[in-house]
């Protein structure tokens, strides 16, 4: 799991990954993020074992998010991240993980620990609506 700093001072802990360059593969995205967040090299994947689609009307974008299983990895944990924003990085036991991410945005969390706990929906797809504007009052819907 990686501590990111988001604008406007928050943090919120997530699954290593972000933005995908033009050009690239989603696994080939995925593998440089990883690599720049975590310090890990990720020579195979499985996947994806979940996906997410949360549609932000008011704000005016979708996010859409594939998760994979590192089927193998080497290194060792190291930071860094040219953007600047994930500030830690570190081996989450799964029976911590629900307090880890108390609080975090439903988006994140109800997939993750759906996925840990055995407790995916059919198809593996979690949809959720966004309305507002402010971050931190948002209303958050699974559809």
């Amino acid at each position: 799991m990686v501590l990111n700093h988001r604008k406007g001072g928050r943090t919120d802990w997530s699954t290593p990954g972000g933005v995908i360059d033009e050009g690239e593969t989603v696994l080939e995205g995925l593998t440089r993020e990883v690599t720049e967040e975590t310090g890990l090299s990720v020579p195979s994947w499985l996947g994806p074992v979940y996906t997410v689609v949360a549609e932000a009307i008011d704000m005016n974008w979708t996010l859409r998010v594939e998760v994979h299983l590192a089927v193998e990895y080497s290194g060792q944990i190291h930071i860094d991240d040219p953007d600047g924003i994930v500030q830690a990085a570190d081996w989450v036991r799964k029976e911590d993980l629900e307090d880890l991410l108390a609080g975090q945005q439903l988006w994140l969390r109800e997939p993750l620990l759906g996925y840990v706990n055995d407790d995916l929906p059919e198809g593996g797809e979690f949809r959720y609506r966004i309305d507002g504007k402010d971050i931190n009052a948002l209303s958050v819907e699974r559809v």
